[in-house]
């Protein structure tokens, strides 16, 4: 059976996530009901393997899936096809490659990478509306970035993990923490861009709300590293809303899209 990777964008608003749950619209559930319509294999309950699971809420532009289907196609037909029976969802598949049996969209990724968008102003949130958290004071981004600078290196990330993660180890590698200041009408837009093998549960959600707690001038940024230390999930700031946050990419080692 050919296996072919996909990336994929979506608005995570309507679902209850990435993950096929029963009776709850998810982000999975709607890709294997449109493979289904193409497949023979889907049609009777073939699963497909993403690079991760994402909440409720959370949005995508680099998700990356697998597929095992019945017959060979030509890359650019099963994408306009995957695409036509998607509608109207709010998901799109962005490119479609043939790999070899061994690629795992899960187990062959070498790095997440995450995005999450705040905007700083009183007037509400229109454009963007689902896609930003809003919070109505501006931020002192360069504490921040102080702050950000305790939680890169492999650390215990107890405090910043959901007590549902299913992780079997709090242990994780974060490479990067990457604060953007940028203009915003009659406001202050603030992205936090990570980076890391590996994410727990929640992990990026708490340590933007507990990053944000600094910006507002409510934490020192040394309690950070005292908050990481503690080990303790009470010791964390505030978990901010999922609509802020998306999936940006997934890196592979060779990339299988290229340039696409």
């Amino acid at each position: 059976m050919p296996r072919y990777a996909f990336r994929v964008e979506y608005d995570g608003a309507p679902f209850s996530g990435w993950q096929a749950q029963a009776g709850q619209p998810s982000v999975q559930g709607a890709i294997e009901a449109a493979l289904g319509r193409l497949d023979p294999g889907f049609a009777q309950g073939a699963r497909i393997a993403a690079a991760g699971r994402t909440d409720a809420g959370v949005h995508a532009s680099g998700q990356v899936f697998h597929a095992d289907l019945v017959k060979e196609w030509q890359v650019f037909r099963l994408g306009e096809a995957l695409n036509w029976h998607l509608k109207p969802d709010p998901v799109a598949v962005t490119a479609v490659v043939p790999v070899e049996d061994d690629f795992h969209a899960r187990f062959s990724a070498l790095e997440r990478r995450y995005t999450f968008r705040l905007v700083a102003r009183r007037a509400p949130i229109v454009a963007d509306r689902g896609w930003v958290w809003q919070v109505l004071k501006p931020l002192d981004v360069e504490a921040m970035r102080v702050a950000g600078q305790h939680l890169v290196g492999r650390h215990d990330f107890t405090t910043f993990r959901s007590t549902m993660c299913q992780s079997a180890s709090p242990v994780k590698t974060l490479d990067e923490i990457r604060i953007e200041a940028l203009d915003y009408p009659a406001g202050q837009e603030v992205r936090f861009h990570l980076r890391a093998r590996s994410f727990l549960h929640n992990q990026v959600r708490s340590i933007v709300g507990t990053l944000e707690r600094v910006g507002a001038g409510a934490w020192e940024p040394s309690r950070v590293k005292a908050a990481l230390k503690a080990r303790d999930r009470a010791a964390c700031g505030p978990v901010c809303p999922p609509q802020g946050l998306s999936l940006t990419g997934v890196g592979y080692d060779p990339d299988p899209f290229g340039s696409a």
